[in-house]
């Protein structure tokens, strides 16, 4: 199984890269993992929020394959703790997906066409995070999982 982060938006900060670099390097030994960029909207002044989401959401809906399992990181989804989130990162590989899509969206959330094409929603935290912050804390956890699902010492309970 591939594990996708999908984000909208590059990150600038180089410090942020540096950081979700050493965890993507990390999850190298255990794991097929990618991040995927879908390009920032443009000229968004003119544009609702609604029209907004819209057009990130096409941008995202054209990178996913059919039979790609979709998990949107949403405040509104699902919480795990850490040994939690490892289990549900394993029973997905036990489903046999070829490709596991988490997405991050865009300022406004996601659009309704994304919703629909959902399977689930996991939420890091109830809180709001910059989408740097949520592209690191994910990688982290899924390093994480990778961790504790290997009975290695890096999580403690």
């Amino acid at each position: 199984m591939k594990i996708i982060l999908l984000s909208v938006g590059k990150i600038n900060d180089a410090a942020y890269n540096k950081l979700i670099n050493v965890y993507v390097k990390r999850l190298e030994r255990y794991i097929s993992f990618e991040i995927k960029i879908v390009p920032d909207i443009k000229n968004t002044k003119n544009l609702s929020e609604k029209d907004q989401k819209t057009l990130e959401g096409n941008q995202i809906l054209k990178t996913l394959q059919p039979n790609d399992y979709v998990v949107l990181l949403d405040t509104k989804g699902k919480g795990f703790t850490s040994p939690e989130f490892a289990r549900f990162i394993e029973k997905k590989g036990l489903m046999g997906l070829k490709r596991l899509v988490f997405v991050i969206g865009g300022p406004y959330g996601f659009s309704e066409e994304m919703n629909r094409r959902a399977d689930e929603k996991v939420s890091l935290s109830k809180m709001t995070f910059t989408h740097e912050m949520v592209r690191l804390v994910f990688i982290e956890q899924l390093y994480r999982a990778m961790t504790i699902l290997n009975n290695e010492p890096y999580h403690h309970e």
